[in-house]
């Protein structure tokens, strides 16, 4: 069974810095050959796309957030990271980690980001 698991949410003030981190184990997911992405969905709003990165470590961001995160990889790991600096508090969502595309059976619970102002 593949599992997506997302951890390192929080609370932070404005301008404060987090770390997520998205591990991934199950035999059936070959995280080496897959696209990984970060999306978040804040109250009340539809899930948005973040950031992504692809197997040759290519990385795509959401204009929203270009500048402040930094999205990485470790296939030794099967872990995908955000970095998030300069945090706002429209930032305030629970992140969560999929393919690129996701696909439904991917989703997780989530690790919830707060940024107070």
């Amino acid at each position: 069974q593949v599992q997506l698991v997302e951890s390192g949410g929080g609370l932070v003030q404005a301008g404060g810095s987090l770390r997520l981190s998205c591990a991934a184990s199950g035999s059936a997911f070959s995280f080496r050959v897959n696209d990984m992405g970060w999306y978040r969905q804040a109250p009340g709003k539809q899930r948005d796309f973040v950031a992504a990165i692809d197997r040759d470590g290519r990385t795509k961001y959401a204009d929203s957030v270009k500048g402040r995160f930094t999205i990485s990889r470790d296939n030794a790991k099967s872990t995908v990271y955000l970095q998030m600096n300069s945090l706002k508090p429209d930032d305030t969502a629970v992140y969560y980690c999929n393919s690129v595309p996701p696909a439904n059976r991917y989703w997780g619970q989530g690790t919830q980001v707060t940024v107070s102002s």
